[in-house]
């Protein structure tokens, strides 16, 4: 089983990341001990600047979590790659979450279609969509 922050969860001052990294690892341990079972939770690193996102996601990784999240329209491409060379010389997964994508991918007129943007974000070293 695997569960995931809300894309718009960064930071707010009624739960800030770390604290809900810390309380996401401890359930996710807790679940594991009681099933026997793998669980996961994508931990949502997105932050305003790269150094912060990196902050987060090496702190993941001492929790012992594998995947951490990026909304890669918030972050942007630049992020998402520095993001994706942390994560893989780390052993931690990178989920890209696509919101906000409609933006970009819903108009007929102009545009560019989700697939091409999926395929760009795995090019820009995510390992999951």
């Amino acid at each position: 089983d695997f569960t995931k922050d809300d894309e718009n969860v960064n930071s707010q001052p009624f739960m800030r990341w770390r604290d809900r990294f810390l309380f996401c690892a401890e359930a996710l341990y807790k679940a594991q001990a009681e099933t026997g079972e793998i669980k996961g939770h994508y931990l949502n690193a997105t932050a305003g600047t790269c150094e912060e996102m990196i902050k987060r996601a090496v702190f993941a990784r001492e929790l012992g979590v594998p995947i951490v999240m990026h909304d890669y329209l918030t972050g942007g491409f630049t992020a998402n790659t520095s993001l994706a060379h942390y994560c893989r010389d780390n052993g931690l997964l990178l989920h890209i979450h696509r919101a906000m994508h409609a933006v970009i991918d819903r108009q007929r007129n102009h545009g560019i279609h989700f697939r091409v943007l999926a395929k760009a974000l795995r090019m820009s070293g995510g390992d999951h969509i």
